[in-house]
Parts: structure tokens; sequence; C-alpha cells
């Protein structure tokens, strides 16, 4: 039996710890420095005309594309586990702790073409889907590949998917399957759907010449995309098109509420991770927050204690930031709003009420407390939120 050592040290272990030290690259690193972003000014995809889909479909399942679709649909809970497989597929590459970017659009053309990589390995890994012979994924021990395109329709096939006799040794050995998928974070829509790959449904164009033949639409990397009418051969999963991608909380608040929570700071101060948290959950509220809008609005390390810390921060305001543990599902329950799980935060503005108040509410230390109302924001000095210690049981009452 063989036994693996480790490397040896450099002969000057000494300097060489000193080398290795992150510290030292820190100091003048720019990777990491904070910048602003602005509003993207065109739209992350397009959707033909040809392309349009509607939320809803009922479609008959081909009989050759049955195996593939039974196992998606056997998959526990596999749309949503598909849908935030696209989510973070693309919040991987906005970076947004280090980079503070917050829209497909800041992304680098590099960084754009391997989205389609991420999504490929993110489905791979959510669905542990083992390897094709031919292709990268096999599903009930058939190959079958993954293509996206943030364009609808815009998926681009290489030839080893299907069968061509022109092709020679290109030519793949079966007219193969494919997972189609797209995304539009503008929007907050996606798709997936499965089709098989064959000639005669990827593009043809006419020759250019007296003849005017017909001949393969190829790319500059010989690949083709789907023809328009392909689309009706496309058995769209979970009934075509989906409105609900995970939002990207700071692509959809409106530029002005971005630019304050973006730059919030202290008067006479730089802009700080603490202040932008403290900003956010002053702006948004009673809605969720989710870890990766922390992370780019921080831009820190540790921005998940930041937004712990905005509560002590924002207490006086009135306003509580709830997390996942503790009391705080039982507030959010009581005051029903949306409840944080793991990873999720909401925050809301609080006003002492009176037992019988109608509107939802809960009782801390014999005191009732509720929702601000929007007449009561705008009137007088802001009553301080309750302390709500991890531990503290409270009782709720709804209406």
């Amino acid at each position: 039996m063989t036994i693996q050592m480790g490397l040896p040290f450099p002969q000057d272990a000494a300097q060489a710890g000193m080398q290795e030290s992150r510290a030292l690259a820190a100091k003048h690193s720019r990777r990491n420095t904070r910048q602003s972003w602005e509003s993207p000014r065109e739209a992350m995809s397009k959707v033909p005309r040809e392309w349009r889909i509607q939320p809803g479909l009922t479609q008959q399942v081909p009989d050759d594309l049955a195996v593939f679709v039974e196992w998606f649909y056997s998959q526990p809970e596999a749309r949503e586990r598909f849908r935030w497989a696209l989510r973070d597929s693309l919040d991987e590459l906005l970076d947004g702790q280090r980079t503070g970017r917050w829209a497909y659009q800041h992304l680098t053309k590099t960084e754009k073409t391997y989205l389609g990589t991420a999504v490929e390995v993110n489905l791979t890994k959510e669905f542990a889907i083992g390897n094709g012979v031919d292709l990268d994924w096999s599903i009930a021990g058939l190959d079958i590949d993954c293509k996206f395109s943030k364009d609808l329709g815009g998926w681009e096939i290489p030839m080893e998917m299907y069968l061509c006799v022109d092709h020679g040794e290109r030519s793949g050995r079966a007219d193969h399957a494919a997972v189609v998928t797209w995304m539009d974070d503008d929007t907050s829509r996606w798709a997936a759907g499965i089709v098989r790959i064959t000639d005669e449904r990827l593009r043809w164009k006419r020759e250019r010449g007296a003849n005017g033949d017909l001949v393969r639409a190829y790319n500059r990397d010989n690949k083709r995309k789907l023809s328009d009418g392909a689309k009706s051969d496309v058995y769209w999963l979970w009934g075509g098109l989906q409105t609900d991608l995970p939002t990207n909380l700071l692509r959809h608040l409106d530029p002005e509420t971005r630019e304050r929570i973006l730059n919030a700071s202290l008067p006479g101060r730089a802009s700080s991770g603490q202040q932008r948290l403290n900003q956010l959950f002053r702006e948004v509220r009673n809605r969720l927050v989710g870890r990766q809008t922390v992370l780019t609005v921080g831009q820190q390390d540790d921005s998940p204690k930041r937004a712990r810390d905005a509560r002590k921060h924002l207490r006086p305001e009135g306003i509580v930031v709830l997390g996942h543990q503790g009391s705080h599902p039982h507030v959010a329950r009581a005051l029903k709003i949306p409840v944080p799980v793991k990873g999720e935060w909401i925050s809301t503005r609080l006003v002492p009420v009176s037992s019988d108040d109608v509107r939802p509410k809960f009782s801390l230390d014999g005191q009732f407390w509720a929702r601000a109302r929007e007449d009561e924001l705008s009137h007088g000095e802001p009553h301080p939120a309750p302390d709500l210690p991890d531990d503290r049981k409270i009782d709720g009452q709804a209406p």
C-alpha cells in the first residue's frame, strides 16, 4: 500500500509564512473595494414573440420524454429546488459581498458566458445527477444535457447532441434530449423544459447565391439554435412560464430607495456596512430580506452579525428586526407578517396598543404591541420597540 506524504515545507518556513499572509495582499487589494453600480439601462432577457409561453399550460407528455419528465416530478420539492438553483447560480456570479453588484447587467462578458455553466453545476449538485456516457448528465440511465440561455429560445446546441450524416465523426450517436432552462431576473420569470434534439428541429437558413438552398445555421462554434417551430415540441415542466424566481430585492427596489440604502452614513462619515443595513431595515419593512441581500448591502465578512446588531440601533425608532430563532417567529406569526427562516430577516415598526385593539398583536410583560399604521408613523416621536430576548415567550392574539 502506498501512503501519500505531504509536501515538505519550503526551507525558509518563517519567510514563507510571511509571504503567504493574506494581510500583506489585503493592504493594497482592489478586488473588494466598495463601488457603486448604476441601474441597468437594458433588459436582462429577450423573449422573441415566437417563443412566448404562458403559465398553466396543459401538455401531453411525449412518449420519448416521459422517463425524464417522470424523474423530475418524482424528486421531492423539485420545482422549489430548481428555482432556487437558478437564483443561487446568478447570485454566485454577482458575488455581492465582495463586489456590491445586484443586477445581471453588472457582470462582465466572461461572467455572463459562465452563467450557463453555473446553472448546470448547481442543478447537478442539487439533484445529484450522474455523468452521462456521451453527455454531461444521465437521468434514469439515459444521456441528457442541460442548456441555459438568458434569452428564451436562445439555447445553443452542439453537434454531438443529434444525428446528422453530414457531421461525420462529430455527429452524435443518437438524437439526445435536453433540459432547456431560462430565467429573467428583471421580471422574476423562469422556465424549464425538455425537448428531443433533432437535425430538423434546429435552425436552417437560405444560402446566399442564386440557388438559395437551405443550409444548417451554424454559429462560429458550429452550434445551432432551436427553430421557432420547435417550441411546440418542448415539454414545459410545471406548466410552462413560472413567475416566482426568488426575488432579487435590491434589483426591484425603486432607485431612490436603493440609493438611500447603499449610501447610508452618519453625518460627516463615510458609508459603513452597519449604517447601510440599518437603512435597509428602515426602508424595507414587512417583507423578507434574504442573506444575499444582507451580504450585498453590508459588503463585509460579518454582515449577518451587522443585521442582528441593527436590532439595537433601530429599537429607539420603534423598529424590530426579526430572525428565525427564539420568540421572533412567534412574533411574526402573531403580527401576520411573513415568518423568517434561517438566513432571513424581516423588520416592522411597532406601536403599543390596548388589549381591545382589533389589529393582530402580541403581549409582552403585560403590554400589547401591533404594527404601526401609516397615520401613526407620521405623528410625533416613535415609541421605542420592545426588547425581544431570544428565550422570551410572547402571547399572540389575532382578530
